[in-house]
């Protein structure tokens, strides 16, 4: 399936389709086009708009597009919710929401600035992604 959403990644630009890609299409692609143009793809192509303002998959009631389709797609793991709680912080600028979402927002930065390409970033950015998830698991494990 196809996803659009707004170019020039930022948190919640990666964070979602790692959490598409890893959790509910792991056959997703993704569009990145001028917000202005969101609509637009989204009609002609058929794609999934997300993370762009007034989409369903987008920020509602204080929450991040990440918690969205966290909520949409009913998705339960205890360390997934974790990582949005992280992904919340460093997206909406709330740095209280968890303390390592300053430091996710500071390398969304450090990636941004090094690969400008949106696919690209992705590309590297998801393994980012992928270890900041497992140390999740681990810390709600020991939670347990």
């Amino acid at each position: 399936m196809k996803w659009v959403t707004r170019s020039h990644v930022h948190v919640d630009r990666v964070a979602c389709p790692w959490l598409i890609n890893r959790f509910v299409d792991s056959d997703a692609e993704f569009l990145f086009v001028p917000r202005s143009q969101v609509d637009r793809v989204a009609t002609e192509t058929g794609a999934i708009p997300f993370d762009s303002p007034g989409v369903a998959l987008g920020h509602h009631d204080g929450k991040c597009s990440f918690e969205t389709i966290i909520e949409h797609y009913g998705l339960t793991d205890k360390a997934l919710l974790r990582l949005a709680r992280i992904v919340h912080g460093a997206d909406t600028d709330d740095c209280n929401a968890d303390p390592v979402a300053t430091g996710l927002e500071a390398i969304a930065v450090g990636y941004s600035l090094r690969f400008p390409d949106d696919l690209e970033n992705l590309a590297h950015q998801f393994e980012v992604y992928d270890a900041l998830y497992a140390w999740c698991r681990l810390k709600v494990a020991q939670e347990k």
